[in-house]
């Protein structure tokens, strides 16, 4: 089976992996992987902190690595690669971060937004397009609105200046239809190329990528190993490998891209990402799989079952950046719990 579309790959482990071991990658491990990724012939390979450009933070957690060290450590080590930071407008300002970052090298910016915020990626979206750099938008937690009202927003980031848009299924909430309908929405309603960022809490990672690239989507997302927060992202090595089996065309030499990923399971990964029990309701809730390991953590010290909490954070539709409702949330359980006990 042959595709005329071409499939560009874009590779967060260094970023999105971030989040999988608390932010502590160092710099020979991008190094590594950067060699590695940038031989396989990897479109763009995105680094930084799990949170993006500026985020390293007491709250969200300190990078091992500064961000100005780890973009001039891949930028050493990337020669055909792109190279690509994930920006959320607050974490990141234009002049202390998004400055530095792009006059150490940085090929191509994705500004990122909850699904319903666009609005404050415009600043950020204008001066990178002035730099004369490839700009992206990213709209965050997509599947808390409708394809019509994701549509809106996707609107907003073209008008700033984006060169396309890419939306995430953060929590991996998503089944194939939901992509499809997204895609479908956004191809023929935007002027601009779509992409898509899957999580596998559901274990539907590489399926929703390949419905979201017979739909109409350019850019994929993928890390090795799934390498990413809670469940993991979309397995670049198998995305690549199925891909070629459907024949698309994604520029990535599959046995480089294998060697990658078993350099990144050997070098990078403490523990390879799985389906837990909680990562699946983390995916059924809605919730932000980052949260996963605060939420095991505050729910073992309250003594309650981390699924309620869950089902609960979902129900209030929390989103990254409001950690602390965790706490609440966990609290508010049991006192409930002790109040039926009595």
């Amino acid at each position: 089976m042959e595709h005329s579309q071409i499939i560009r790959i874009s590779d967060p482990t260094l970023r999105d992996g971030n989040h999988a071991v608390g932010h502590q990658l160092s710099a020979e491990h991008i190094a590594a992987y950067c060699k590695a990724a940038d031989a396989a012939g990897v479109s763009i390979v995105e680094v930084g902190h799990g949170n993006g450009l500026g985020a390293s933070s007491l709250q969200l957690g300190e990078s091992k690595t500064p961000d100005h060290i780890a973009l001039a450590t891949a930028r050493e080590n990337l020669g055909k690669s792109k190279l690509g930071i994930h920006v959320i407008p607050g974490f990141a300002t234009i002049e202390r971060d998004l400055k530095p970052a792009l006059a150490l090298g940085v090929d191509v910016v994705r500004v990122a937004s909850h699904c319903s915020e666009a609005d404050i990626c415009e600043r950020h979206i204008d001066f990178s397009r002035s730099q004369g750099i490839e700009v992206w938008g990213c709209l965050m937690m997509s599947h808390m609105i409708s394809p019509t009202l994701l549509l809106e927003q996707a609107r907003k980031m073209e008008s700033y200046g984006a060169e396309g848009v890419v939306f995430m299924d953060s929590s991996g909430h998503f089944i194939p239809e939901d992509v499809r309908l997204r895609v479908e929405t956004l191809v023929n309603g935007l002027g601009i190329a779509v992409g898509f960022h899957a999580h596998n809490n559901l274990g539907l990672a590489i399926a929703n990528s390949i419905a979201a690239a017979a739909a109409g989507a350019t850019l994929l997302d993928g890390c090795a190993r799934g390498f990413g927060a809670g469940a993991g992202n979309a397995q670049l090595e198998v995305l690549v490998a199925v891909l070629e089996r459907l024949g698309y065309s994604s520029g990535v030499n599959l046995y480089k891209m294998l060697d990658a990923a078993d350099l990144a399971a050997k070098n990078l990964i403490k523990e390879i990402p799985s389906i837990t029990s909680v990562s699946v309701v983390s995916g059924m809730a809605g919730v932000f799989s980052g949260f996963i390991k605060p939420v095991a953590r505050i729910a073992k010290e309250f003594n309650v079952d981390p699924r309620d909490v869950f089902f609960e954070l979902g129900r209030r539709k929390i989103v990254a950046g409001q950690e602390d409702i965790i706490l609440e949330v966990a609290k508010e359980l049991a006192e409930r719990a002790t109040k039926g006990n009595l």
